[in-house]
């Protein structure tokens, strides 16, 4: 099994379905055929996952607890809807860790609580009669967790309006600012183009001409055009010159 924080959300419910040491934990009364047996939460996870699991053994374990998860009543202690998510958890730690590595911006703990939420979303709409019912939960809460995912890195972080704003006003315009000694204006002109400039900004010192004195560290005014890479389209055009010189 893979370990979570002490803080995550996963580390919760583990906390929530095994209690303290000496607890009282639920249990499942399993029927395979003609037997019944009793199994805590732990022998219910290794029945799902263990190395020897049984594939008759696991079903029985899904159509029992979908089963005993969705008779509770909506104003109940959610026992056995939280010992569901808990079964879950173990087959979605890998697309977890993919998406955590994959997008540095997608915050651990609200993509657990996402994962939660589809598990509960999904058990709605589970058949504890089908065999496959683990694998159909499982393979939905990922689905989820991934589009999650691609919609958080989409979205564009918006500045507090009335900060900037505020800060803004307070601010000389560009034209009474005094200007330091040597510095320089940048003014990059987009393609005529929806989806603007996608390109890496590099500033680098010119080589020296044939014959010529090597030029010193300040840029002299010039023009860039910048290209993804030399065979590529244009995609704007930077113009560098001394602030204040005329455009």
């Amino acid at each position: 099994m893979t370990s979570t924080g002490a803080g995550s959300v996963f580390a919760r419910i583990d906390r929530g379905v095994l209690g303290p040491p000496g607890a009282t934990r639920p249990s499942l009364a399993v029927h395979v055929g003609s037997r019944a047996v009793l199994l805590s939460p732990e022998e219910s996870r290794r029945a799902l996952y263990g190395p020897r699991r049984d594939t008759a053994l696991g079903a029985a374990v899904w159509r029992q607890a979908v089963t005993e998860a969705r008779r509770e009543p909506r104003d109940g202690d959610g026992t056995g809807r939280l010992l569901v998510v808990w079964l879950v958890l173990p087959g979605l730690y890998r697309n977890l860790h993919r998406i955590l590595r994959l997008w540095r911006r997608v915050d651990r703990a609200d993509l657990e609580a996402e994962a939660v939420l589809a598990v509960l979303g999904a058990l709605d709409a589970a058949d504890p009669g089908d065999p496959d019912t683990g694998g159909c939960l499982v393979k939905e809460v990922v689905n989820r967790m991934w589009a999650y995912a691609k919609r958080v890195t989409r979205e564009i972080p918006v500045v507090d309006i009335g900060a900037f704003a505020e800060a803004r006003n307070s601010t000389a315009p560009p034209e009474e600012q005094p200007r330091p000694p040597e510095a320089w204006e940048v003014h990059i002109t987009p393609p005529p183009r929806r989806e603007g400039l996608y390109a890496t900004l590099r500033f680098a010192e010119p080589h020296p001409r044939q014959g010529g004195r090597r030029t010193s560290t300040r840029l002299p005014d010039m023009v860039f055009r910048a290209r993804r890479h030399e065979e590529a389209d244009l995609i704007g055009t930077l113009v560098l010159r001394p602030a204040g010189a005329r455009r």
